[in-house]
């Protein structure tokens, strides 16, 4: 099959969405397909194609609400209408490369596929005509892919009539790189290199103020446990996002005297090797995120055999039950969509958890054997490629 792929980001840029979609290509590509990806122009990106994946490129930002800028709309209109594929999957809503083909869709005669990642927006008043018309929009997709079984995303296509076109491919870690558990002589040697005492606990986002830094950092300093480390993992760029206020937090916890045993260290998040050394190598992996829609945080930390303790953000309660892996924290609804954890329940499901190592034990076993059978980047891969050419074979 010749397969289109259009994603506001991909690599070499980092994130979420880029890893999905760049795991799904890779591995298309591997079993033999031929696969594009449209994205955003970058300025260190300087090839064309990446582990066999064709990179196409247009120098485009936005989204048709907040307006979208640069000089290639016409162009990227026209090579979607152009450019002839057998399926074109559009990767989350709310950004130009989805919006623009909303736009074209009717002229575009591939299979058209629609993973809409939750709409984050879709309380937004700024968004409501937006949404007032994206159910007309679905209707003309060929299939509605969801991350979750219990989200907005696919509770609104339900409640307008969509859910014969909808079905669930979840998210998930890739085997290549949490196949094999560590070893406690490696967690000792991982933990030697880096400098991390006692109970470890570890979180993994960017510093955007919406991951739940603030909350965890405050619930670790109320812990009883110690000697204890908290590694908040991300991009470090001063006075970017909240990156200064968990400095802030981190100076006040290893300075102070009250937090004697106690230490927070953020940690550059931008080499991948060490990343999944130190998730392998914690304890508890713990994600207070105010919103999400399938967070890849979480399967990679219980592929990785390592029990998680999260807000109800997104589907973080149906990954609990998926792979039995982790523990939900009390979360409060906010207006505006998001969730804020009962600092209280925060504090005595992260001790819980401290302070019982068998259980420990148990629910990262737990986590990983699930993780294997059923949320490995090569197992979803495949269920996407069965997807995509049932559609073509019905013609």
């Amino acid at each position: 099959m010749k397969i289109l792929h259009t994603v506001e980001f991909y690599y070499p840029s980092i994130g979420g969405t880029q890893e999905v979609i760049r795991h799904l290509s890779e591995r298309m590509v591997k079993a033999g397909h031929e696969v594009y990806v449209a994205t955003t122009k970058l300025p260190e990106r300087d090839f064309t194609e990446w582990n066999g994946v064709h990179i196409v490129e247009f120098d485009l930002k936005g989204n048709s609400v907040n307006g979208i800028k640069g000089p290639d709309v016409q162009k990227y209109k026209d090579f979607l209408i152009k450019e002839r594929f057998d399926v074109t999957m559009n990767y989350a809503a709310q950004q130009w490369a989805t919006d623009l083909f909303l736009d074209v869709m009717d002229d575009v005669k591939a299979k058209k596929v629609f993973v809409p990642c939750g709409f984050s927006a879709l309380y937004d008043p700024d968004y409501e005509k937006y949404f007032a018309k994206m159910p007309e929009k679905l209707a003309k997709y060929d299939q509605l892919v969801f991350l979750a079984n219990d989200y907005r995303d696919i509770n609104f296509a339900r409640e307008h009539g969509l859910g014969g076109k909808s079905i669930v491919i979840p998210n998930g870690a890739d085997e290549t790189e949490f196949g094999k558990l560590a070893t406690e002589e490696e967690k000792q040697f991982i933990r030697a290199r880096y400098g991390l005492g006692g109970l470890v606990i570890t979180t993994i986002g960017n510093h955007t103020n919406e991951k739940g830094h603030h909350e965890l950092m405050r619930a670790f300093k109320m812990l009883p446990a110690t000697p204890a480390t908290l590694v908040i993992v991300g991009t470090i760029k001063p006075h970017d996002g909240c990156y200064d206020l968990c400095q802030l937090g981190a100076d006040s916890c290893n300075n102070g005297r009250k937090f004697l045993g106690k230490r927070i260290i953020l940690m550059d998040g931008s080499n991948r090797e060490d990343v999944r050394a130190l998730l392998k190598a914690s304890d508890i992996f713990g994600f207070f995120s105010n919103i999400e829609c399938s967070p890849l945080a979480l399967f990679e930390a219980v592929a990785a055999g390592v029990p998680f303790v999260a807000s109800a953000a997104g589907n973080d309660r149906e990954i609990a039950a998926w792979t039995g892996g982790g523990v939900i924290v009390q979360s409060h609804n906010m207006p505006n969509g998001r969730v804020k954890v009962s600092a209280k329940d925060a504090v005595r499901q992260l001790t819980k958890l401290a302070y019982n190592k068998t259980k420990r034990k148990a629910m990262g076993r737990a986590g990983h054997e699930a993780w294997r059978k059923s949320y490995t980047w090569d197992k979803l891969t495949r269920d996407y490629i069965d997807l995509y050419e049932t559609l073509v074979k019905k013609g």
